[in-house]
């Protein structure tokens, strides 16, 4: 990785009242930037953070401000990191987007006194590696670093209580638990356009080209269903690029014209376009994961299936939406009272003004 600048900006910035600041510890990710544009629009006390990038930025661009850092401004990653460990020790709270980078658990390890005001937003593969992962030499050292974290750790974040269970059970977690959707991609925007009429029943499968979707597993539950009228849309432009292709060669080996691999990024509101057209979505995931593209697709009135044994069902189904085991699947659209109910409840739990009043009760715990 090439490093370039010096991060002074940022040291300067936070040199005068660090002990008050929110320092923001995130893997560059698609859902980054868009994290950071929040933030900015909806607090006034923007400048209280500090945003510590880890990762590609040619990848995840993320625009420059007096406040973010990022990895490369360093002329080692060694330097990086010390100067990461200097933040922990000044800020005021922690907040950790994810906690699979394994330098950042082991800079936790030998810091134990800050891990009580570290607050770790759980995304999916952080969380569900110690039951997924193969169990190899490395796997075992990394979990002996990730539970001595994870079970000191003040404070979890997640939207599903399911998953905070889970990491008391595996991990011991003994943190306090904050209900937040956390990131703009997991809310419902209710202005999305109407969708285009068109011919036959549209499905999705899948969000990523992450194996964890078990795509193969998809397309045979729906063979049995190869005579009818429909399109198979697969989103494979996010994740294994050789998972993807072999994807798109079974699915087209499988459906023919009726399987179409969308394996270049769309813009948002041309992603959001295809949704509205999607009649049907159809997830196979073991673990919590593709949640925007679920809370969108109910939000729409979309027909979406997934697996009963994952926490993402227990958490639809205590909200009262409508949604169907994936073991059973037909081709029937949503009825319209079904669809009408998911998207009062998805404009009411997964809207701006909800997102903004979470934060806030994060951010001034």
């Amino acid at each position: 990785m090439s490093r370039s600048g010096s991060g002074q900006g940022v040291r300067s910035a936070v040199a005068d009242d660090g002990r008050r600041k929110i320092l923001h510890v995130m893997p560059l990710d698609k859902f980054v930037a868009p994290f950071i544009d929040f933030v900015e629009e909806h607090f006034s006390d923007f400048d209280r953070h500090i945003f510590f990038c880890l990762g590609d930025l040619a990848l995840y661009p993320v625009g420059r401000r007096p406040n973010t850092l990022f990895e490369s401004d360093f002329p080692t990653s060694r330097r990086a990191y010390i100067h990461l460990a200097v933040q922990m020790n000044r800020a005021q709270k922690i907040i950790l987007h994810g906690l699979s980078h394994m330098r950042v658990v082991q800079l936790l390890c030998m810091l134990p006194w800050v891990l009580k005001k570290c607050f770790w937003v759980i995304w999916g593969w952080d969380l569900y590696s110690y039951k997924l992962a193969e169990r190899t030499r490395d796997w075992h050292r990394r979990e002996l670093f990730r539970k001595f974290a994870i079970r000191r750790l003040g404070h979890i974040v997640t939207f599903i209580p399911g998953d905070a269970e889970l990491a008391r059970q595996w991990y011991g977690a003994r943190g306090k638990v904050h209900q937040c959707v956390m990131y703009p991609s997991n809310l419902f925007d209710k202005k999305l356009a109407s969708p285009e009429a068109h011919e036959g029943i549209c499905i999705q499968i899948g969000n990523s080209a992450d194996p964890d979707n078990e795509h193969v597993e998809m397309l045979q539950m729906l063979e049995r269903h190869r005579d009818r009228n429909f399109t198979i849309y697969a989103p494979l432009s996010y994740g294994d690029p050789l998972h993807a292709q072999a994807v798109a060669a079974a699915g087209r080996k499988m459906f023919g014209d009726k399987f179409v691999a969308l394996t270049e990024f769309l813009p948002l509101d041309d992603y959001r376009r295809l949704l509205g057209k999607i009649d049907i979505a159809v997830f196979n995931h073991r673990r919590q994961q593709g949640m925007g593209n679920m809370i969108t697709l109910l939000g729409m009135g979309k027909k979406v299936y997934l697996r009963t044994d994952v926490t993402p069902w227990q958490l639809f189904q205590s909200m009262g939406l409508k949604v169907y085991d994936n073991a059973d699947i037909d081709l029937r659209p949503l009825d319209e009272p079904s669809a009408r109910r998911n998207r009062e409840i998805v404009e009411r739990h997964f809207s701006e003004p909800v997102l903004v009043d979470q934060l806030r009760a994060i951010f001034e715990d």
